[in-house]
């Protein structure tokens, strides 16, 4: 009869023996599973008693010995007591089994509080399993630290040993990365990491940026011009000022790389510049083979030439010797109305909105249709966006946005419970420092602990337009953007009438220019005018006489108007309640005034056009009018007398000599 394994470290036993043993003791397993588990310790330290050997060798060699002696629960031990460091090629190529729960029980209140962050947030079970019982664990065993004593430089450590990691597949890496992202949600949420997550991109510094520029003067020269405009821009244009600086230089370099220096910039290098921007192909995340669009090419030239005019009056040494970007340089931009959706479309969308499945695409949609805001605008709403002012209701306060300017807007109560709705679904969680201000902030629009993004408000509107059968040209599904339900918004409020100021005031716009666009588009006013004025033209269209046109009466009477006001080098708008003007033919009332016989036969025609508009303001009751006209016929027949009575023997002045 072979002899009982002893549950606990006997004197023959491995140094490290004793410890197992009492761990196991805790599990509450049976007597068998803790006589099988110390069994299988004690035959692997017998095998390998120097564990740093053994760690050193091949992962292969290593591997095969935990397939034959399964002692992978006492390196698991051993791990997170801090005795041995596994490393990433055996974690990785290892099927760790219980070492998640080996952890977890190891360090029980680290994962209780992990696993409390992971329900508030409401992660679905087989996430909070992925993250917190698959990949913490590695993270804690490989680093050697507990959950609190994480940073963020032993997160991107081990992000940087997977990565390098030959037992690490493509697909594995990825999962890691999408795993490690979420424990930094964790440890954020529970104060551990000062900075809440970020999506993990790869940024170049603006130096690095600007090695594509060949020139190293040039180079330098636009570094420090957008090096010194960052304090006055955003992040969004400072981005745009370095492309488009860029661009030039690359433009330089390919076309002309004998310029090495700006102040060798001439005239003919800008206008071949100017040609080629506005037939470039889009490049970067955008690439394709069409030429860009007008705006952008606009903003480049607008760049340069800012660019150019601010080093000459700031008196840099690398600058032009002379301007070398005009006005007349800068495309014009088009000024498209406003596109907003048909009455029936926008009607069709919003029912399919209704019934999206995704919450939050749901919530935010009706808010841009509802209160017109823009899309940056409403993904910045903080969770105390809405205020009750009593008997004026509901208002969302709209926080600062693209033209830097705050303001309110009116809410309905159906879009005031959708809100309620999502915050109270939301749940709890860590405020996150403002982009702009670094002041914690709690965003309305906020889930599972990292604020949500316009992607699902784009999808959203895709899913809704397609669900209600909505198609463009071709029949291909319509296209709708965020901000069409702006315009929309703003349309439809124009169209019932409000004022310019009012919509001012809700759009958020910052000159009349911005909102008379929507007037253009929609004046009440406008179409009430052309409906009245149509409505006469064709009450008093005439029957045309045999070989003569038709000539309407509303025609004659403009014609008639402009006779009226004409003078020499154009038309007079002063309107007939200011009386007649005591500027109007000054000169043919002047005592100074002195005509030629050459001018006799303009002379007889402006008196026949003053009788024609005496006798017009005559029948219109115009007094002031035809006092006027009679001064003007009076001293002009008074020249004519004279003129017609001299010899022709009289000297005579070839030009007439100067009033006055």
């Amino acid at each position: 009869m072979s002899r009982p394994v002893p549950r606990f470290a006997i004197e023959a036993d491995h140094d490290l023996l004793s410890g197992y043993a009492r761990f196991c003791a805790t599990l509450g397993v049976t007597d068998r599973a803790l006589r099988d588990r110390l069994r299988t310790a004690r035959a692997f330290l017998v095998a390998h008693p120097d564990l740093d050997a053994w760690l050193a060798r091949p992962v292969p060699a290593r591997l095969a010995d935990l397939r034959r002696i399964r002692a992978w629960p006492l390196l698991s031990y051993l791990a997170c007591e801090g005795t041995i460091r596994l490393d990433i090629d055996l974690l990785l190529a290892k099927n760790q089994g219980g070492f998640g729960l080996t952890a977890e029980r190891y360090w029980r209140v680290d994962f209780e509080q992990a696993r409390s962050v992971a329900a508030r947030l409401g992660w679905q079970p087989n996430w909070t399993r992925d993250v917190v019982r698959e990949c913490l664990p590695l993270v804690l065993v490989w680093s050697g630290k507990r959950l609190d004593e994480l940073s963020e430089a032993d997160l991107d450590g081990f992000r940087s040993a997977i990565e390098a990691s030959p037992a690490a597949t493509r697909w594995s890496r990825r999962s890691y990365s999408a795993r490690l992202f979420s424990i930094r949600v964790l440890l954020y949420e529970l104060g551990i990491l000062a900075a809440p997550p970020r999506r993990a991109y790869a940024v170049a510094t603006l130096a690095e940026r600007f090695t594509a520029v060949p020139a190293a003067e040039m180079r330098r020269a636009m570094l420090a011009y957008v090096e010194a405009r960052s304090a006055v821009l955003a992040r969004s244009s400072l981005e745009g000022l370095a492309n488009d600086l860029i661009l030039f230089g690359e433009y330089l370099g390919a076309r002309h790389p004998e310029i090495a220096s700006l102040r060798a910039l001439e005239r003919r290098h800008v206008e071949g510049f100017l040609v080629w921007n506005r037939t470039r192909p889009w490049r970067g995340r955008l690439a394709r083979p069409q030429a860009v669009s007008t705006s952008v090419a606009h903003e480049a030239v607008l760049s340069l030439r800012n660019f150019l005019d601010d080093i000459t009056l700031w008196g840099w040494a690398e600058r032009p010797a002379r301007r070398l970007v005009f006005a007349s340089d800068v495309p014009r931009l088009p000024r498209p109305l406003p596109r907003a959706l048909a009455t029936d479309v926008d009607r069709a969308l919003m029912a399919a909105v209704e019934r999206l499945a995704d919450p939050f695409a749901r919530t935010a949609i009706t808010l841009l249709r509802r209160a017109g805001l823009r899309l940056g605008e409403c993904l910045d709403l903080e969770l105390d966006c809405v205020v009750d002012y009593g008997a004026t209701g509901s208002w969302l306060r709209v926080p600062l946005g693209k033209l830097a300017t705050e303001r309110l807007v009116p809410l309905d109560p159906g879009t005031v419970e959708l809100l309620d709705a999502w915050a109270a679904g939301r749940g709890r969680q860590r405020p996150q420092p403002h982009p702009r201000t670094g002041r914690p902030t709690d965003f309305l629009f906020a889930e599972r602990g990292h604020r949500l993004g316009p992607w699902q408000v784009r999808s959203g509107l895709t899913a809704a337009a397609t669900a209600a059968g909505l198609t463009g040209p071709g029949g291909v599904p319509l296209r709708v953007t965020p901000h069409q339900l702006r315009h929309t918004y703003a349309t439809e409020l124009a169209n019932v009438g409000m004022s310019l100021q009012g919509l001012m005031a809700l759009l958020g716009h910052v000159t009349p220019e911005m909102t008379l666009r929507y007037a253009t588009l929609a004046s009440p006013t406008l179409r009430a005018g052309y409906d009245a004025a149509i409505g006469k033209v064709r009450r008093s269209l005439p029957v045309a006489p045999v070989g003569r046109p038709i000539v309407p009466e509303k025609v004659e009477w403009i014609a008639s108007e402009f006779l009226k006001t004409r003078v020499a080098t154009g038309f007079c708008s002063r309107h007939l309640a200011a009386e007649a003007c005591p500027y109007a033919n000054v000169c043919e009332t002047c005592d100074n005034f002195v005509p030629a016989p050459a001018f006799v036969p303009a002379l007889r025609s402006q008196l026949a056009d003053i009788r024609e508009l005496q006798a017009d303001a005559q029948r219109r009751g115009w007094t002031s009018e035809v006092e006027r006209h009679g001064r003007v016929i009076e001293s002009l027949e008074g020249h004519l007398g004279r003129l017609e009575n001299e010899p022709e023997s009289a000297g005579v002045l070839d030009t007439p000599p100067m009033a006055g």
